[in-house]
């Protein structure tokens, strides 16, 4: 007699089950009944497949929702989104008797369908609910919020994220002034959510089409609010631009237009949303190659500057000329842009006496811009990463962190913006254009005014996560004593918080030459970062840099260690 190996003791098919049962979605509900039965025949890898998507839950913190589609309470689907919108409206409602939000979505698989999931389900919970009217940038919706005086917002999108991840990410209105969410508030939502998802069926959850589709002029006055930031004289610029596949340039183009620059080419082959994201390995201008389409058209145009926006055009990346270059580009880092918007801003703000003024940076950025802040007689301010807390700083003129994101409009968008803090970075080169300076020369003129910042990271990407935290207890339990070649002299553990800083899974080592190191799990991708931060007089340039390229090689071969055990 044939043994049977059908497979109905394993709890976990149960629970798939339960919510294949709720599954509104085709796609998904195929995707999970093909596991389910396949499970059931007795296919281990079925099986294992199921408790990847099943064991955990995508957990809804500061960064909101991210993570891959697929059917799951582990991916990102119309199930999750359901249970995190019904939950969302809940604490809305508990707070504020007539609350509102904002939802928008860019082009990435699925989100405009959890957007509209979105806005049905706070509409039936009795949340006046309103939708951008089409795919459109981040910093579009987050200047809604405030634009629009709404509770709160919902930004479907995963970011610079790899192609098949979604996420969905929230901001509050009234006295968060559209920040993003911090403590306790993600964890309020949180609760809500989970309530949701413990006692109730999504296909059970109140649903109204009686939500708004917002009108252009909220896209009209974020365009105006942000054309602002470039004088219509500016010197014109020969620019290349690339949305990344995202959904930056239609409002990019509509700011320049608006500011009567013309000088700007679009890479025509990224220019379009496509969430399969055909022409990048990984749809992030700071990844390698990402860029090679906007050089190549750089160098076919002749341009003087190449400006990147991720798929959300929440971030930007900028690539200037250099000959030594194989590309004959360069692009510059986070920390860079950084450096040269931030000073800007601070002239600004000591021309104009601006009371109070500060300029804030995350404690993985360069210490160049408190150099900067105290020079202009203004506060500098470090904070966590993210830009959830880096808004949140009182009289902030200028925020940003080393991963290519930047507030320099913070009267309009509370977070980071790719496209203002692209036209802010073209003003800045068309006014030096003016003065006969390229944008190499203004960061050889920063240089000689505040000494020299040498910058670099390091990622250790990993398919198995339990790698960062073995990686990380090493870190904590027996630090190196000298990376290169100079000794560590002082480790902070940030679980305890410092400096009035919340307590954050990071470390930081002094170098006793005044080198930094920071080492941190990423909030967003798989991987562990170093962050190191050598400073130096201008005149000892090349011994900073050969300090930088020895502690990165020592960090390397010590996380390469703890991997091969």
């Amino acid at each position: 007699m044939a043994e049977n190996t059908e497979n109905t003791a394993d709890p976990i098919i149960d629970t798939a089950r339960a919510w294949l049962a709720q599954d509104p979605d085709e796609t998904t509900r195929e995707q999970l009944d093909t596991l389910i039965q396949d499970a059931a025949a007795g296919s281990e890898i079925a099986v294992d497949e199921l408790h990847s998507r099943f064991d955990t839950r995508l957990s809804f913190g500061t960064a909101g929702l991210r993570g891959r589609i697929g059917a799951g309470s582990a991916r990102m689907n119309r199930v999750l989104v359901a249970q995190a919108a019904a939950g969302l409206a809940a604490f809305l409602l508990a707070r504020d008797q007539s609350p509102s939000v904002v939802i928008g979505y860019d082009g990435r698989t699925n989100s405009d369908v959890f957007a509209r999931d979105t806005a049905e389900l706070m509409a039936g919970a009795g949340v006046r609910a309103i939708l951008l009217p089409r795919l459109l940038p981040t910093p579009v919706l987050a200047f809604a919020v405030r634009h629009l005086g709404a509770s709160a917002g919902v930004m479907v999108t995963a970011s610079h994220n790899p192609p098949k991840d979604n996420g969905y990410k929230v901001y509050l209105g009234d006295a968060d002034d559209g920040s993003q969410i911090v403590p306790p508030t993600d964890g309020e939502i949180a609760e809500q959510i989970e309530r949701v998802a413990r006692d109730q069926s999504v296909l059970d959850l109140p649903r109204s089409t009686t939500y708004e589709i917002a009108d252009e002029s909220v896209v009209d006055a974020y365009v105006s609010a942000t054309a602002a930031l470039l004088p219509s004289d500016a010197d014109q610029l020969s620019v290349v631009y690339t949305a990344m596949h995202g959904v930056g340039w239609e409002t990019f183009a509509k700011v320049i237009d608006a500011a009567e620059y013309t000088a700007v080419a679009s890479v025509p082959e990224q220019q379009e949303p496509d969430a399969a994201f055909p022409t990048v390995s990984f749809p992030n201008p700071e990844e390698p190659g990402a860029l090679d389409l906007s050089f190549a058209l750089a160098r076919e145009v002749g341009a003087e500057l190449i400006i990147a926006n991720d798929p959300d055009a929440d971030r930007m990346s900028i690539a200037i000329p250099d000959a030594e270059s194989a590309e004959g580009y360069r692009q510059l880092t986070g920390n860079e842009v950084g450096w040269l918007l931030g000073w800007e801003a601070a002239r600004q703000a000591a021309k104009e006496g601006t009371p109070d003024a500060a300029l804030a940076c995350t404690i993985v950025s360069s210490p160049a811009l408190g150099v900067v802040a105290t020079e202009y007689g203004l506060r500098f301010v470090e904070t966590l990463t993210g830009f959830k807390w880096v808004s949140r700083v009182p009289s902030l003129v200028f925020g940003y962190e080393e991963a290519i994101g930047y507030l320099v409009n913070p009267d309009a968008v509370k977070d980071k913006d790719g496209i203002s803090a692209g036209v802010a970075f073209l003003a800045l080169a068309a006014e030096a254009k003016r003065e006969g300076l390229t944008v190499a020369q203004l960061l050889d003129q920063f240089t000689e005014a505040f000494g020299f910042f040498a910058s670099d990271q390091l990622s250790v990407r990993v398919t198995d996560l339990s790698l960062i935290t073995a990686i990380m207890t090493e870190l904590r339990e027996n630090p190196p004593t000298t990376l290169g070649g100079v000794t560590v002299s002082h480790v902070d553990d940030l679980r305890h918080g410092a400096n009035d800083l919340p307590p954050t899974d990071a470390l930081r080592f002094s170098l006793e030459d005044g080198s930094r190191v920071m080492a941190r799990p990423s909030g967003t991708e798989p991987k562990l970062k170093y962050y190191i931060d050598v400073t130096a007089p201008a005149e000892e340039s090349e011994r900073a840099r050969g300090v930088l390229a020895s502690i990165r090689s020592d960090l390397d071969a010590f996380s390469q260690r703890v991997a091969e055990r």
